[in-house]
C-alpha cells in the first residue's frame, strides 16, 4: 500500500508540475501573437477557466477518491459503483446547469468588470469570451467524477495522463487557432482571444476520451472486484451525497481558493482603479497581475503542492495511531523542505524580475515591477497548501472552510480601498493579508490540536534564511558584474542572465547546505551517502 501511495504521488505530482509547466510555456507565444493589449481580454476568461479546472484536478477528484477508497477497504466494492452510476447522472445535470449559469452571467460578470468608457474593452468582448469559455464547464464535472473514482482504485496514471493531454490539445487549439485567425484570416487579435478561449471545452473533451479509454481498460478488473464483493451498503441516495459533499466542499475550497481570489481581483481592480483616475491602463495592470506574473509565481508553489499531496494519508496515518513522534518528524519535515525550495525561488524571481518578465513576454518596467512585489506571496500560497493539507489529514475540514473563508472576506473587504491607496500593489497587499490570517489561523489550530512544538524547526529555519542571505548578496553581485557589460535587452540575453544568476545562486546555496549538512538532513540518507563520495 505504502508504494501504491508514493508512486501514485510521485505520478500525480509530475503530471501536476508537467501541466502547469506547459500552462506557464504557452503563454510566451500566445503573448506574441496577440500582443500586450489583447492578452488582458484573455485574462477575462481565464479565471472563470482556472476555476473550473481547479474543480476539476485538485478537488472534487480528492473527495470522490476518499469516498470509493474508503467502501473499498471494507470489501464493498459495489457502494463505489452505485455513486459512480448515479454521480454520472448528477456531475452531468451539475455540468449543464454551471454551464447555463456562467453563459448567461457573462454580461452581468462583464458589467462588473467594466466601470469606464476609457478601458479598452468594451462589455460585449468581455462578455464573449466568457460565453465562450463556459462551454467547458458541461464537461468538467463528469471529469473530476471519473478522476476521482480511478483514484478510489489506486489508479493515479489516468488522472495525470488526462491532465497531459488536457493542456497539450488547449495549447495546440490555443495557438494554432490564434495564429491562423491572425495571420492567414487577418482578423484582430481580440477575435483570435475570442477563438482560443474556447479551446478549454476542446481540452476538457480530449481529457474525457483519454479517461474512457482507461475506464475501458480496468473495467474488467473492475467488475471482477464487484463480482465478488457483497451487495451495496444500505446507504440511501441521500445519505451517500451527504457524506460525499462533507468531503468534497473542504477539498474544492483548498483547490478553488487561489483563483476566487483573482476572481475578487477581476470584480473589484477596475472599479477601484477608474475612481484614482488610471481606467486607461486599468486592463493593462489587472492582466499582468492576474494572468502574466501570476502564473510565474506560482512557479515555486508546485513545489508546495507536491508535498501537500503526498502529506495527507501519511500526516492521517500518524494520527489514526496516535505517533506523535511520527507526526513531530512529519510536520518537521513538512515545513522545512517547503521553505528550503521555495525561498530561493522566491528571492530569484525578486532579483531577476525584470530578466524574467523580459524573456517570457517583453520589457516593462510595470510588469517587472508587479512579478517582484508579488513573488514573496508564493510563499504564502505554498504554506497555505501545505497547511490546510495537514488540517485535511487530521479531519480538520471545518477549520478548513473557516479559515479560506476569512481570508477570502478580507480579501474582499480590503481590496478596494488598497488599490486605491497603492494600486495594483494594494490588490497584492490585500492578496498578502488574506493569505496570512488563513496560514496563521491554521497554523495555531494545527500547533494545538497536535500538541505540536518545535524549537529545531524554529533554529533551522533561521538556518535557512542565513543561508539564502548568502546566495542573495551572491546572486546580486554576479548580476552587477553582468550589468557592467550593459543590461539585457533582449530575451536572449534576458535568458543568458537568468541561467548565470541561477547557477551561481544554486551553486552557492547547494554548496552551503551539503557542507554543513542541512540538505542531507532535510533529505535523508541516500543523499548523505552520495554527498561522503565527494567529501561534504
Amino acid at each position: 500500500m505504502s508504494s501504491n501511495l508514493v508512486k501514485g504521488t510521485a505520478i500525480l505530482t509530475i503530471g501536476l508540475f508537467l501541466s502547469k509547466a506547459l500552462g506557464l510555456l504557452y503563454v510566451i507565444p500566445f503573448y506574441a501573437i496577440v500582443g500586450k493589449e489583447s492578452i488582458g481580454l484573455y485574462q477575462y476568461a481565464y479565471i472563470p477557466y482556472n476555476i473550473a479546472l481547479s474543480l476539476a484536478i485538485s478537488g472534487a477528484p480528492l473527495a470522490f477518491s476518499k469516498y470509493t477508497a474508503k467502501y473499498n477497504a471494507l470489501g464493498d466494492y459495489a457502494t463505489g459503483r452505485k455513486l459512480m452510476k448515479s454521480g454520472m447522472v448528477a456531475m452531468a445535470l451539475t455540468g449543464i446547469v454551471s454551464f447555463l449559469i456562467l453563459y448567461f452571467m457573462a454580461e452581468p460578470i462583464a458589467h462588473m468588470v467594466r466601470k469606464d468608457d476609457e478601458q479598452i474593452f468594451t462589455i460585449d468582448e468581455i462578455a464573449s469570451v466568457i460565453r465562450w469559455v463556459s462551454f467547458a464547464l458541461i464537461v468538467v464535472p463528469i471529469m473530476s467524477l471519473v478522476r476521482g473514482f480511478l483514484q478510489g482504485y489506486q489508479k493515479f496514471e489516468p488522472t495525470s495522463v488526462s491532465q497531459l493531454v488536457e493542456q497539450i490539445v488547449r495549447i495546440i487549439f490555443v495557438l494554432a487557432g490564434a495564429f491562423i485567425v491572425v495571420n492567414f484570416l487577418h482578423e484582430s487579435p481580440r477575435t483570435a482571444v475570442s477563438f482560443a478561449v474556447f479551446a478549454a471545452f476542446i481540452g476538457a473533451l480530449a481529457s474525457l476520451f483519454v479517461l474512457y479509454l482507461y475506464w475501458k481498460k480496468y473495467k474488467p478488473e473492475f467488475d471482477h472486484l464487484l463480482a465478488n464483493s457483497p451487495p451495496a451498503d444500505n446507504v440511501s441516495f441521500r445519505n451517500m451525497y451527504k457524506e460525499l459533499f462533507a468531503y468534497i466542499f473542504p477539498f474544492i475550497l483548498v483547490g478553488v481558493i487561489n483563483p476566487l481570489y483573482q476572481f475578487v481581483d477581476m470584480v473589484t481592480f477596475n472599479e477601484a482603479m477608474v475612481s484614482i483616475g488610471l481606467a486607461k491602463v486599468s486592463d493593462i495592470y489587472l492582466s499582468m497581475l492576474n494572468f502574466l506574473t501570476h502564473k510565474i509565481v506560482m512557479i515555486p508553489v508546485m513545489v508546495a503542492t507536491g508535498f501537500s499531496m503526498a502529506l495527507i494519508p501519511v500526516i492521517t496515518s500518524y494520527y489514526a495511531k496516535q505517533n506523535q513522534k511520527g507526526i513531530v518528524r512529519s510536520l518537521d519535515q513538512t515545513y522545512q523542505i517547503m521553505l528550503f525550495l521555495t525561498v530561493p525561488m522566491v528571492i530569484g524571481l525578486i532579483v531577476l524580475s525584470n530578466e524574467f518578465y523580459l524573456f517570457l513576454y517583453e520589457k516593462d518596467e510595470m510588469g517587472a515591477a508587479v512579478l517582484a512585489y508579488y513573488a514573496p506571496v508564493a510563499i504564502l500560497f505554498g504554506l497555505y497548501t501545505v497547511t490546510a493539507s495537514i488540517l485535511q489529514g487530521i479531519d480538520r475540514h471545518k477549520w478548513i472552510v473557516f479559515t479560506s473563508l476569512l481570508g477570502l472576506l478580507l480579501k474582499l473587504a480590503l481590496n478596494i480601498p488598497l488599490i486605491k491607496l497603492f494600486e495594483t500593489n494594494g490588490a497584492i497587499l490585500a492578496t498578502a493579508i488574506g493569505y496570512t490570517v488563513a496560514v496563521g489561523t491554521n497554523i495555531v489550530i494545527i500547533t494545538k490540536t497536535l500538541q505540536y512544538r518545535s524549537q529545531m524547526v524554529v533554529r533551522r529555519l533561521i538556518l535557512i534564511g542565513i543561508l539564502n542571505a548568502i546566495m542573495l548578496a551572491a546572486v546580486l553581485l554576479t548580476l552587477k558584474v553582468l550589468n557592467l557589460f550593459g543590461g539585457a535587452d533582449n530575451k536572449i540575453q534576458a535568458l543568458l542572465y537568468i541561467f548565470v544568476c541561477a547557477a551561481v545562486g544554486a551553486g552557492v546555496y547547494g554548496y552551503l547546505s551539503l557542507k554543513i549538512g542541512l540538505a542531507q538532513k532535510l533529505f535523508g540518507a541516500r543523499l548523505k551517502r552520495l554527498t561522503s563520495k565527494f567529501g561534504l
